[in-house]
């Protein structure tokens, strides 16, 4: 398979991550309607939150995902809310696994956990879409673009999601969340973008506001597509999901356009032409047009706000790599790209105006 399409990487369970099987098995035969052991375990190891395990059994194949073992920030690794929000959004249409059970029970492997149906389909980890053919590339990017916009869409209250996070104020709290984190995390050090970021933002935010239901971490190694056709099967990973402001979420998934090709599913500094991928504006306005916007006036200072963000979700994954509680051995490149990413917010923070 080609470098820029992930294969499911699937490992023996990892010592610090081992789950007792038989009490799992007993409570997937108690809890999951349909399940027939025996049972087998094995770990995901994409993937740098929460730890994913693929459960198989003679007829069948699910996803389990839990918290991690050890030391947790308060209110991360919510793994009920995945489960709750990827339930509501899955019974309205909107493509997620579907959810099978939740075990809030820590005496059954040692932490809360849900298990949900296995998608198979094509996941791919850069956004140039190199092995995609140049022709139907423009289609993958139009799938990603509008289901992006069709979540903006949902009103909470039509999923029974409106009591899912609060209503406004959603980018004054994430500033403030995650500057909290990264002053907290004193043994992943600080950093001086990061810092820069953290004093200039909270004071810029802009003044029109909106809520929708966000999902927090929309990229393009977090969706599924169909094996054959740019459909989008399933959109993961729902953790940082709540209500919040669209264009913050929007924003998020546009870093791809400012993000070196050399870092996390980057295009900056390729030939967009050449590769026949949307450039930034355009997708920009396909956005805008299917959610009903002149345009996004604060583009920079979202942007901004979302490098910090990420930068500061890094951080703290460096705190857990050095604590020993990383979920994922991929965590070591990434906390040490996490310089560059703050260095970029600053530079959108100065586009608009610092």
């Amino acid at each position: 398979m080609p470098e820029t399409q992930q294969k499911p990487q699937i490992s023996e369970v990892a010592e610090s991550f081992r789950v007792d099987e038989a009490r799992l098995r007993d409570w997937l035969a108690d809890k999951v309607d349909g399940f027939a052991g025996p049972l087998a375990v094995r770990q995901f190891t994409h993937g740098q939150s929460n730890p994913t395990y693929l459960l198989e059994t003679p007829g069948k194949r699910y996803v389990l995902r839990r918290k991690p073992p050890g030391k947790l920030l308060r209110g991360a690794h919510a793994v009920d809310r995945e489960a709750r929000v990827m339930d509501a959004l899955g019974k309205a249409g909107f493509p997620v696994p579907k959810i099978f059970g939740l075990c809030t029970d820590d005496d059954v492997i040692g932490t809360w956990f849900y298990v949900m149906e296995m998608v198979d389909g094509r996941v791919f980890l850069k956004s140039d879409l190199s092995d995609v053919a140049r022709s139907e590339r423009p289609k993958y990017f139009d799938a990603l673009n509008g289901v992006l916009a069709e979540l903006h869409n949902i009103e909470p209250a039509s999923v029974g999601l409106s009591d899912y996070g609060k209503t406004g104020g959603y980018v004054e709290r994430q500033i403030g969340i995650w500057s909290r984190q990264y002053r907290q995390d004193e043994e992943a050090g600080r950093d001086p973008h990061l810092d820069r970021l953290a004093e200039w933002l909270p004071a810029n935010i802009p003044v029109n506001d909106e809520t929708a239901i966000v999902h927090g971490d929309y990229r393009i190694d977090n969706v599924i597509f169909h094996p054959e056709k740019p459909d989008i099967l399933a959109v993961l990973d729902w953790e940082l999901s709540t209500l919040g402001h669209p264009l913050a979420d929007f924003t998020y998934h546009l870093m791809m356009y400012r993000v070196p090709h050399d870092m996390r599913a980057g295009l900056a500094g390729l030939d967009l032409d050449a590769l026949n991928l949307p450039d930034e504006a355009s997708y920009v306005a396909d956005y805008c047009r299917r959610t009903g916007r002149d345009g996004i006036a604060d583009i920079e200072f979202y942007l901004a706000f979302n490098f910090f963000r990420f930068a500061a979700i890094c951080h703290g994954i460096k705190g857990r790599l050095i604590r020993g509680n990383a979920a994922s051995p991929d965590a070591v490149k990434l906390v040490e790209t996490f310089p560059r990413f703050a260095e970029i917010g600053w530079q959108c923070a100065e586009q608009a105006g610092a």
